[in-house]
């Protein structure tokens, strides 16, 4: 849903008067419009599990970080020209997050590397036995 309402403007500007691109602004900015609410969505979900589990553990400087970067990400926005710069910063500042988050949850690199070399046997579909 916060995807829906970050870019229902967006769409809504598609379908008005006018055309995007003709006075400098760039040609791709609903497909760039398309990629930043994805990142946002993305990075909503990583903030708040990192977030709740620096709550949860008193860790304050967790707090900090998730709000600073959250603070970096939005201010990213603001150099609207330079979509290039906006989404690889953004895209950088999403992985680092979803890292965090994936090891604040409870993951490992053994579970990691076990999943994508399909090799965990309790989780693999042929191996399950009929109940």
């Amino acid at each position: 849903m916060s995807g829906v309402f970050s870019f229902v403007n967006t769409l809504s500007n598609s379908l008005g008067p006018g055309t995007v691109g003709i006075h400098g602004d760039s040609p791709q900015f609903f497909l760039n419009s398309a990629f930043m609410t994805l990142v946002i969505m993305l990075l909503h979900m990583f903030w708040g599990i990192v977030f709740f589990d620096g709550c949860e553990k008193k860790k304050w400087y967790v707090l900090l970080v998730v709000l600073l970067t959250h603070l970096l990400v939005s201010a990213l926005t603001f150099i609207s020209p330079h979509y290039g710069i906006n989404l690889v910063s953004a895209y950088m500042i999403m992985v680092f997050m979803g890292i965090w988050a994936f090891f604040v949850a409870g993951g490992s690199y053994r579970n990691l590397k076990l999943c994508l070399l399909c090799q965990d046997e309790d989780f693999l579909l042929f191996n399950q036995r009929s109940r």
